[in-house]
């Protein structure tokens, strides 16, 4: 099995919203949880990021990507709590084998405890 199977599952798997960008904030990749999340806008996959944003939000996520570019050690941007859904929001950088930006995507941190018991099986 290729190894970007692995990868995609690792993301297709997360319960968080997953929305992955290339470097001209074009949407590429959206995994089932974002999809669900944002399905009141309808398919989004090919759209670009900053037409859904308002314009203080564009100029934010601008800034944090040119930022990400600047140093290869500038790779994870916090960017608000959202108090209604208890989480930390970041922005993360997307990097080749040479350690080169080639996009960025957002990470949800959810600050809930867990309310599943530990190796539910049931």
């Amino acid at each position: 099995m290729e190894i970007t199977a692995y990868f995609k599952s690792v993301i297709d798997q997360d319960r968080a919203a997953v929305v992955i960008c290339n470097l001209r904030h074009e949407i590429i990749y959206m995994n089932n949880s974002a999809k669900e999340r944002y399905k009141k806008y309808g398919d989004i996959v090919g759209k670009n990021l900053l037409d859904c944003h308002n314009p203080k939000s564009c100029e934010m996520i601008r800034r944090v990507v040119e930022w990400f570019g600047a140093d290869k050690s500038h790779n994870i941007m916090f960017t608000t709590h959202n108090e209604r859904e208890n989480k930390d929001v970041y922005m993360v950088a997307l990097r080749d084998e040479n350690g080169d930006l080639i996009g960025y995507y957002e990470k949800h941190e959810y600050r809930d405890p867990e309310a599943n018991e530990p190796y539910n099986f049931t």
